[in-house]
């Protein structure tokens, strides 16, 4: 399997300057009009206010331009860094999560349940625009996508199974396929406790299904439902153990994913990321690496753009 080398943000367009560094975007100001906020703790921010205050008619709705040649002025220098490495591009935020950052959290949760011809029409204006940014990835020589779009809380789901696989599951379905058609893996993140959807995301056709909070999910759950037929992309959990555990801790943790999860057939990729902001020490994160590295001593090497 060759290298992951991902291209972060084809959700942004670049600062069409010619001055102006690679993917020197603002990241306060989404380009759908969302703002978040920095507060130096090495995260992308936090939201500080609804973009819509009220819930446009659906008619009224227009998604951002596509500004190709901006969006993807880094891309040819990234392709040929490259060399034959697997190339991911990554929506940064996507689906769902978008539509909360435009409406807030609790209108979005207002507008499922009490406006739903509103609500279907701007969440099918994010997906559609995801699909043209899909169209330009696959054009551009991407072999991947990258969904990141948050369905768990700490012990369970935001919103009911049911309900999820009423109203978002057939439409993930759609944009999925359309990434299949286009020749692109989709990769499909997600944090909080996914367990009672991990088999909906593959039933749906997630290539790579990345479970980044396995502190909080029934693993061994997940293991018997897809173990050997969906490929993981797993990390150590960065609010327990690679923040306060030991070396030996880290080691153990990286060995029970890698029993429960990893099989030829399915496959299992090791991550990881720094988390200062969180506590994670040098040596933990280094130690991160060597437990995975150990696991699948051909392993992949994961860096940005």
């Amino acid at each position: 399997m060759r290298a992951v080398r991902v291209a972060t943000g084809i959700g942004h367009a670049q600062d069409p300057r010619p001055d102006a560094a690679i993917n020197a975007w603002d990241w306060s100001v989404n380009e759908w009009g969302y703002k978040l906020e920095s507060l130096g703790d090495g995260t992308m921010g936090h939201p500080v206010e609804p973009c819509y205050l009220q819930l446009p008619a659906p008619g009224l709705l227009r998604a951002p331009p596509l500004r190709e040649r901006e969006r993807m002025a880094g891309v040819p220098g990234f392709v040929d860094g490259c060399g034959d490495r697997y190339r991911l591009a990554s929506f940064d935020l996507s689906g769902f999560t978008v539509y909360t950052l435009l409406r807030g959290f609790e209108n979005a949760m207002q507008d499922l349940m009490i406006a739903a011809d509103g609500f279907v029409a701007l969440l099918d204006l994010i997906l559609d625009f995801e699909c043209d940014l899909m169209r330009m990835a696959a054009r551009h020589g991407f072999h991947g996508i990258h969904f990141a779009d948050d369905w768990g809380t700490q012990s369970g789901l935001m919103i009911s199974p049911a309900l999820w696989r009423q109203v978002f599951k057939p439409r993930f379905r759609r944009q999925f396929d359309v990434a299949h058609q286009l020749g692109l893996h989709v990769w499909y993140h997600c944090c909080g406790n996914l367990t009672l959807l991990a088999a909906d995301f593959h039933e749906i056709g997630v290539d790579v299904l990345n479970i980044s909070q396995p502190n909080v999910v029934d693993v061994a759950e997940v293991s018997r439902q897809l173990v050997g037929r969906q490929c993981f992309l797993m990390p150590i959990s960065y609010q327990t153990v690679s923040i306060h555990g030991t070396r030996e801790e880290i080691l153990a943790e990286a060995q029970r994913l890698y029993d429960l999860l990893a099989t030829p057939d399915g496959g299992f990729i090791g991550y990881v990321e720094e988390y200062g902001c969180m506590g994670m020490s040098a040596a933990n994160y280094q130690a991160c690496g060597e437990a995975f590295r150990r696991l699948a001593p051909a392993g992949r090497a994961v860096d940005s753009l």
